[in-house]
């Protein structure tokens, strides 16, 4: 889909728009296979599927504070992902503050739904789906997967095999460093701090983790993932840390899609031993 195609976001920052043109230029040679999970424009997802599968799938999240991003903006990623054999898939979701939080997590929802029933002619194998994203994609990706195992019931397995975000976000409220309100989580009076908070909805049952950010990230988020994982540890859950070395916010992102780099072998070695 071409962007002048979505309807229009929140005025960008300045870090914003040059992320954004990054991205772009990175993707614009690049082709996958899109289809719609509604009737949003931006509820869409576009699947690169690799030359040789191996069967792991990885769905990811765009960041974009909840009020920017487009599907499109991951799609750099997919060359280092197929090179390793797995199927990647890039889904939108409605923004902020136009459709306020839980819009854009059912739209994930809705998004891993659709993949599962349809990856297999990708190549993929539904049985191992795992799902990430950067930044805002980070929270959305981690707080689909603490509620999936959460909720499973006793032998059910979960959808989401694993959950690999970068620069992601894990709660909200006074002390998290995040200026969301009332934008994204809406009147404080909801609740919303609680429940759109991963770390605050972590079940027993979570599936294995992979917690990554930039060695130079933004504070407030470098102190949430180390909460995280602490949390996660505390429960007795699976969880693997990767600082990537020199990296800030963005391009912790950038390092997402470098073939051959630290982040996607790091990713394709912690999803074999999750599914061995």
């Amino acid at each position: 889909m071409k962007i002048e195609a979505y309807p229009e976001q929140e005025p960008k920052s300045e870090g914003m728009v040059g992320y954004h043109r990054h991205l772009m230029e990175l993707a614009k040679n690049l082709q996958g296979h899109e289809a719609q999970y509604g009737e949003d424009p931006y509820q869409s997802i576009v699947v690169f599927p690799a030359e040789k599968p191996s069967g792991k799938v990885l769905l990811y999240f765009h960041g974009g504070g909840w009020t920017n991003g487009y599907k499109e903006w991951m799609a750099f990623m997919a060359p280092a992902l197929n090179k390793l054999g797995i199927t990647f898939a890039s889904a939108g979701y409605r923004l902020a503050p136009q459709h306020p939080f839980p819009a854009g997590l059912n739209d994930c929802a809705a998004a891993l739904a659709w993949l599962a029933g349809n990856v297999a002619q990708f190549g993929g194998d539904p049985g191992q789906i795992f799902v990430g994203g950067h930044s805002a994609g980070g929270h959305y990706a981690s707080l689909l997967s603490v509620n999936e195992g959460k909720d499973a019931g006793p032998g059910q397995p979960a959808l989401i095999r694993g959950c690999a975000p970068v620069s992601g976000v894990y709660y909200f409220g006074d002390d998290s460093g995040m200026a969301v309100r009332p934008r994204f989580l809406g009147d404080p009076a909801l609740g919303n701090d609680v429940v759109a908070s991963p770390i605050l909805q972590l079940g027993d049952r979570a599936c294995p983790f992979l917690i990554s950010y930039g060695e130079s990230d933004f504070p407030h988020l470098v102190r949430q993932a180390q909460d995280m994982v602490a949390k996660l540890e505390q429960k007795g859950l699976r969880v693997q840390t990767l600082v990537l070395p020199g990296c800030n916010h963005f391009t912790a992102s950038y390092a997402a899609g470098e073939v051959d780099g630290i982040w996607p072998n790091t990713l394709n070695d912690w999803m074999q031993s999750v599914v061995d």
